[in-house]
């Protein structure tokens, strides 16, 4: 008898001891013990090392690497994976920058996780740098459902209108160089793009406007009454808001009145105005993703043959009025970096990714095999997630069809960011080197701009690629309003955004610091109509005050 249970005690050491010491690890990192070294001697350790052995034997033969116990969505190992839309992918190793921050990095994840349930998006990628160092990096779910491909740092997707922003690096670069003027008609440039008029005025389209989407150049939405009546019903929605309960029923009462007296063409053409705009309901029209140029397959060539889609097209409005978002703007400013550089609008941004270090930042196409690529998804009107149709964005890489990573994006921040700061250190840290772009040239490029708007934060206004919140404390003690910039993206199966929170910096008491100073933030997700500015900046927030402590 003793011989027998030898012989099973070995077996079951030999069948879990090796994996066990090799890859098992305790609750608290250490490496878990060897089977062998668990006690066999004596009547009853032997009785009871034979129940521990042969239980591990047992349980350990078809195991599967333990889930972090911080991760909400970890399955449990009753639950079959394919219940799940995609748990939480493995945790990154935490680098040493990030000590000091792991409140932040927790609390921060299980809001990506209750944001990733609440849309139920496939995938989500979070990258967060402080003071110019990458602290925490991590995919949630699936980069491809079908494949159980989890998402990584690694993985690459759709940045879409964060593509706006690269292009204009390009054009601040020609700008510093003398190459381009800002405030040149563009058929200086691009003489292909015809002269325009508004209302039998000729009028100017420079690139200063293009930037800022003040051009009148149209977005998805070809129908410019459509546009107009959208404008009308949220300035309506706006001046309602801003005005006390009382003035806005006197002003009711009192136009009420004026309109049973007043029989004019002009007071009635209004009244239809207003009635159209109430019943219409613009608040729920078509948006971008029903249009049918966001799902474009042709291939153009270069920048300038994409101008056909919209150059004949008539202006919204007259050049610097008024704010129009427009992705078609990005196409002619493309076309106008060929033609300043000398170079393919592609070649040059090329050249600007190899000097940022943004080695996996590249033009979407779909021949190419792109390593760690995303697929796309949303959720059909039975609300199954499908596959995205195919979409070629060459008529808009300028505006956004570009692929990146959130590591490439927190490099990209982090130049703009040291960019923007280092005039303040010259004089404590002659030894810096210039950063990408001047100090001037950033200061500029993060300037709100007057007549625009920035739609993910109602606080912001646009500036030059950016929306741009200013610093702002009303009462004391209350809500303070901080400075940052961001751009957000959405394109067909995929949202995006980067933030960039500076520090606020006292230029008199710099002492040893280098730039760049403050918190970036990059979420890519390979689902689209997701608003993830919000999320940024809580995250940017977070991180902030575990920076401060």
């Amino acid at each position: 008898m003793y011989r027998l249970l030898s012989s099973v005690t070995a077996r079951a050491a030999a069948t879990t001891g090796p994996s066990w010491s090799r890859g098992r690890r305790g609750a608290h990192g250490r490496p878990g013990l060897p089977v062998t070294s668990l006690g066999w001697a004596g009547g009853l350790g032997l009785g009871l090392g034979l129940a521990l052995g042969a239980k591990l034997a047992v349980g350990l033969r078809g195991a599967v690497p333990t889930q972090s116990p911080a991760d909400p969505e970890a399955a449990s190992a009753e639950q079959p994976q394919e219940q799940t839309l995609g748990p939480g992918s493995p945790h990154t190793p935490a680098p040493p920058a990030a000590r000091g921050f792991s409140r932040a990095i927790e609390s921060s994840r299980d809001l990506l996780h209750r944001i990733k349930d609440e849309v139920g998006a496939p995938g989500i990628v979070i990258g967060v740098s402080v003071d110019g160092k990458e602290v925490w990096s991590e995919g949630l779910g699936y980069a491809d459902v079908e494949n159980r491909v989890p998402c990584k740092p690694e993985t690459v997707m759709r940045i879409a209108s964060i593509s706006k922003s690269l292009t204009m690096v390009a054009l601040a670069k020609l700008w510093e160089a003398g190459k381009l003027d800002l405030d040149l008609p563009v058929q200086h440039y691009v003489p292909e793009f015809p002269e325009k008029e508004y209302e039998g005025e000729k009028v100017s389209v420079t690139t200063r406007l293009l930037i800022s989407h003040l051009s009148g150049i149209r977005h998805y939405e070809k129908d410019m009454r459509k546009v107009k009546e959208e404008k009308a019903y949220k300035a309506m929605k706006m001046m309602k808001g801003l005005m006390p309960s009382d003035q806005e029923k006197e002003l009711k009462e009192k136009g009420g009145k004026d309109h049973e007296k007043s029989d004019s063409p002009k007071a009635k053409a209004e009244q239809e105005n207003e009635a159209r705009c109430r019943h219409s309901k613009p608040g729920k029209k078509k948006n971008d993703f029903d249009q049918g140029e966001l799902y474009l397959k042709e291939k153009f060539e270069n920048s300038i043959e994409s101008l056909r889609l919209f150059k004949n097209d008539p202006l919204f409005f007259k050049p610097g009025s008024q704010f129009l978002y427009s992705t078609f703007g990005y196409s002619l400013l493309a076309a106008i970096v060929e033609r300043a550089s000398g170079h393919k609008y592609l070649d040059y941004m090329q050249k600007i990714f190899h000097d940022l270090d943004m080695l996996t930042t590249v033009q979407e196409e779909n021949e190419p095999v792109i390593y760690n690529r995303a697929r796309f998804y949303v959720y059909n009107k039975k609300k199954r997630l499908v596959n995205t149709p195919y979409v070629d964005n060459s008529y808009k890489w300028a505006g956004g069809g570009f692929l990146s990573t959130v590591g490439d994006l927190l490099k990209f921040g982090n130049a703009m960011l040291y960019g923007y700061q280092v005039g303040l250190f010259k004089n404590s840290n002659e030894n810096l080197l210039p950063g990408y772009l001047k100090p001037e040239t950033m200061v500029m490029m993060w300037t709100p701009v007057p007549n625009t708007e920035m739609s993910w934060d109602k606080e912001g206004k646009y500036a030059m690629a950016w929306g741009v919140v200013e610093k702002k404390q009303t009462y004391g003690s209350c809500r303070k309003q901080r400075h940052y910039a961001s751009h957000t993206g959405g394109a067909v199966g995929a949202s995006s955004v980067l933030l960039v929170l500076p520090e606020e910096l006292d230029p008199e008491a710099i002492n040893n610091k280098v730039p760049p100073r403050g918190i970036i933030v990059s979420i890519i997700c390979n689902m689209q109509s997701v608003g993830l500015n919000s999320t940024a900046l809580k995250i940017a927030l977070e991180f902030d005050k575990d920076r401060a402590e």
